[in-house]
């Protein structure tokens, strides 16, 4: 979790600084490192912590990997539609951004990393998607008076799954693709 901080930290700072999306003050402790409330720098190793968790709970309770012979597939359809979307919106820059880091991230494993793992991930990612759209959409405004984490639309495609900008998803996929490849090579290496 403390690998992919060093990238996904780094980008937060700089796009909370540029306006790309920021926090309410109204749900925030008033502690903050570098301009990043507390909530959001424990996002990062709860949030992914969780979903490791997931992903093992997942691989123990269902043997069968059903997604193993799609994986070359998926990784593919996902490449093109993430680069083509990232370089025809390169001026926003959340969807740019988010889309071409994930599809390369996805074509380092395809081509380089080779993870066996990827179709448990894959499934235990749209697992995790249920509870990424209760949370995500409490916090970016569904079932509250206002959004606790807020979005410039000028910086991403203002296409919103009920309240969650669709980017998010792609970020999402990509924190926790680099926690599963880290977690995997580390259990690896040990």
């Amino acid at each position: 979790m403390l690998l992919t901080m060093l990238l996904f930290i780094p980008w937060d700072i700089v796009f909370t600084e540029k306006g790309i999306w920021g926090f309410n003050p109204v749900y925030l402790s008033g502690i903050s490192l570098f301009g990043l409330p507390l909530g959001e720098w424990l996002f990062f190793i709860a949030i992914p912590y969780a979903c490791l968790f997931t992903y093992e709970a997942l691989k123990y309770l269902v043997r069968k990997d059903y997604y193993e012979k799609y994986v070359t597939r998926i990784n593919y359809v996902l490449m093109a539609i993430l680069v083509i979307l990232g370089l025809v919106f390169i001026e926003r820059a959340y969807t740019s951004l988010t889309f071409v880091l994930t599809a390369v991230f996805i074509a380092l494993q395809q081509f380089i990393i080779k993870g066996k793992y990827l179709g448990r991930f894959y499934f235990s990612f749209l697992i995790v998607l249920i509870p990424f759209f209760i949370v995500n959409g409490i916090l970016t405004g569904s079932f509250i008076e206002d959004q606790v984490v807020w979005y410039s639309d000028a910086e991403n495609l203002g296409i919103r799954m009920f309240t969650i900008p669709v980017e998010d998803s792609v970020y999402a996929l990509l924190l926790l693709m680099m926690n599963v490849t880290f977690y995997e090579s580390l259990k690896k290496a040990y």
